[in-house]
Formats: C-alpha cells, structure tokens, sequence
C-alpha cells in the first residue's frame, strides 16, 4: 500500500497522500429511507426515477464536510437487480449514480473524491452456493465497467463477508486504472460472518498485485467491533491506509421506523479511538446522517488524538455488543 501500489494517481490517490485523516459519508440507505423511499424498493432505481432525492441524500453529506462520497449503486450488479426486474439496466443505473455525484462535487468547490460503490452480489458462492467464481467475476465486472467509464476516483468494494466472494470482486476491479478499496463487515465474534479474521484480510490484501488502496471494516454491530477490526488491520500491516465505516448499533423498530442508539454525540469518541488504531478513512455507515458526518468532520480537524489504543479500552468506551452463535448461513442482505 504504498505509492507503487497505487494505480494511476487520481483524486482519491493524491487526497490519501496528502492529508493525514479522510472523511468519508454515511448511511446512504438510510438517508433514502428517511427522505421517503418506500420499504423493499430498488435504490439505484432512484439513479434515474427520482434524482432529487438521492441528490438530496448526497448532499447533505458534502454539506457535513466529507472528503470521499459513495455513489448511490450498493445493489447495482445485475444479481441484486434481477429481484426488481431490472437485470438489462446496470450499465444506466451505474452511470446515472455516478453521474449524481459528479455534478455535486464538481459544483461544491473543494476536491470531493467519487467512489463507486460495489456491494454483494447477495448469493453464495460454491461451495457453499451455486455462484461459481468465473460468473461472480462477471457481474462484478459488469458493474465495475460501468462505474469506470462513468468517472469514478475509487471503486469501492463494500460490505462483504467471503473471501471468495472478495477475490472475484477485486479480480474483477484490478483491471481498471483506478484505486480499489475493499471493505468486509467483522460482526460475528472479530470474524466475518462467513469466518474471515481480520489478520487474515491484511495478509491477502498484501499479497494481490496490485495492492488496494486501502482496507477496512464496514457495517457489523456497532462502532467498537468496527475499530477493533482496524486495530488489528493496523496490526498486521502498520502503515496501510486503513477504513473505518461503522454503523449506529443494533437498531430498534420504534414508532413504525429502525431507530440506531447512536447518534452524533458518540462520534467524537468513534473517531478518537479510530485514529488512534489505525484509521486513515473515517465515516459511518447504517444509521448515520450528516450529523454523524459533521461531529466525524469536527473531531478529525480538532483530534489531538495521540498512543495507540488497546482492545481493552475500545470495549470499554465504545461498548462492544456479543454477538449470538450465527445459526444459519445465508446472506443476510445489508444496505448502508
């Protein structure tokens, strides 16, 4: 992960080089929901059917003062879009979501970097499934493409559980000239739910060639498994760009709505105790708005935030949730 490592130097490159903490954004489905998006609707529809809206959800993040911003197309490979009938629009769906974002950040005047965000196919790969790796490739590569024509400064493989499922999508994004970042979700006991360590994602990381941009933790239970995660990438690898991109908690369904336990006022601890393990890209993830993004914005410039942190003190201060014994191995089906 050094400069050799990286691909043709591009926004998100020059940004990780130069300053030593990024922000990144939030919750993107969550800020959908929050502005109207009916239950078990496709959100990259939303690309081309309601731009507004999801202008409006970028938005609010830029305004918050983030460095890097996710584009709208999680679900965009044509596995997850063949449950809302739109399999043959993944190239439009792709590009009209990059498209969104570009406009923002050219019109916002400050360097905003542009990641195109890969989600899960959402199945099994074999053995375990009936998705072989040479089609996982494929739709992977698909989506990729199209990020990559449209304009993106990073490709942004996100929320993923299976080394298997990784390799195919990181085969499928090194072709192109751009940064790769790869983020799994360490939820079930410091592993992901399929059993992958975090050690274990910092030695594959440093054997592909080329190296991503950056590695890291996304999603899970809570903020305090995401930065211990971190902890141990930072661990395995000091030095690595590494990213933290925790949700708000386990949410309760209160009042007909999800409601996360956190809000901003416990970012100024997150974001301390991120750095302090190692992070290098901060933001949140499900249930965050851009009040998380402003207290992350704030505490980054203000940190004064010194000593690597121990497991033992993010625990405590960040109180890490047990998880139960996973009793299944299906997919669970995450958005941001």
């Amino acid at each position: 992960m050094h400069g050799s490592d990286l691909r043709t130097p591009t926004l998100f490159a020059r940004l990780l080089a130069e300053i030593p903490v990024l922000v990144a954004d939030g919750g993107m489905g969550t800020s959908l929901f929050k502005l109207g998006m009916p239950t078990g609707s496709c959100p990259e529809l939303l690309n081309v059917e309601n731009p507004e809206m999801v202008t409006r959800a970028h938005q609010g993040f830029i305004d918050a003062g983030c460095d890097v911003v996710l584009t709208n197309t999680f679900g965009g490979n044509r596995r997850r879009l063949t449950l809302h009938g739109l399999e043959n629009r993944v190239d439009e769906l792709n590009a009209a979501g990059v498209a969104l974002v570009r406009q923002l950040v050219e019109e916002c005047g400050r360097p905003v970097a542009v990641a195109g965000s890969v989600g899960p196919t959402g199945d099994l790969l074999a053995p375990l499934g009936d998705l072989d790796h040479r089609t996982a490739v494929a739709v992977f590569e698909e989506q990729i493409e199209s990020l990559a024509r449209a304009g993106v400064d990073v490709v942004w493989i996100e929320t993923l559980s299976c080394r298997a499922e990784l390799e195919a999508a990181y085969e499928a994004a090194r072709v192109t000239e751009i940064p790769v970042v790869a983020t799994m979700s360490f939820d079930t006991h410091g592993k992901t739910m399929m059993g992958f360590a975090p050690g274990q994602f910092s030695a594959w990381s440093q054997a592909q060639t080329p190296r991503p941009a950056a590695i890291g933790a996304n999603c899970g239970v809570g903020a305090g498994d995401v930065v211990l995660a971190v902890r141990e990438l930072a661990e395995a690898h000091p030095g690595a760009p590494i990213v933290a991109k925790a949700n708000c908690g386990l949410p309760a369904y209160t009042e007909g709505h999800l409601r996360y336990p956190h809000g901003p006022d416990t970012m100024p601890v997150y974001v301390e105790l991120a750095m302090r393990a190692g992070a290098r890209v901060i933001g949140a993830c499900c249930g965050s708005g851009p009040g998380h993004i402003a207290a992350i914005r704030e505490e980054v410039d203000c940190s004064r935030a010194r000593g690597r942190v121990s497991a033992e003190e993010i625990s405590r201060r960040l109180s890490v949730v047990p998880r139960p014994k996973a009793t299944s191995t299906r997919r669970r089906h995450r958005r941001r």
